[in-house]
């Protein structure tokens, strides 16, 4: 028996129990560097720990996805935030959780990131790997691992979503 779910668009409002919403589309910024860039400030509440291997920095070259599933797994990584990034445009979907032991089926959300917006993931919050909506690669800054932080779980009704 599956779960079926909405996507919806992402806001930093219906995010923000799961982590940050980066979104540089239309942001203001800055004119710096004698006028040839402008800045754009992110929220930067990474959690990378104190791990002595620091932050990493990734590529995930993803290929595009369809959507609908059945998505049947997530994961988690209790001792850092995960920020996914896409570096050329490309979308993706955001299914993610809460929970303490096991992801809790009443906070299953599923969020559509457009090409201009990234995600910080909350320590501790379940989330599907990368569901790119567009192939693509996407800059991924996690916590150094001086030991495995990912703990992966089959849910007990996998997830469509519609």
């Amino acid at each position: 028996m599956t779960m079926t779910l909405k996507t919806r668009a992402l806001s930093g409002k219906d995010f923000a129990p799961y982590g940050q919403v980066l979104d540089w589309g239309q942001a203001p910024g800055q004119v710096i560097n004698s006028g040839t860039s402008v800045r754009i400030e992110l929220p930067s509440a990474l959690t990378l720990g104190l791990s002595p291997d620091g932050a990493k920095l990734a590529v995930f070259r993803a290929h595009a996805q369809a959507p609908r599933g059945p998505w049947r797994t997530l994961e988690r990584h209790r001792l850092g935030s995960q920020t996914f990034v896409p570096m050329n445009g490309a979308r993706f979907i955001a299914l993610v959780a809460l929970g303490e032991a096991t992801p809790d089926p009443n906070s299953l959300a599923a969020f559509q990131v457009e090409g201009h917006q990234g995600i910080t993931l909350s320590p501790g919050t379940w989330h599907h790997a990368l569901l790119a909506l567009d192939a693509g690669d996407f800059f991924v800054i996690e916590r150094g691992q001086a030991h495995v932080d990912c703990e992966v779980v089959e849910l007990a009704r996998p997830i469509l979503l519609a």
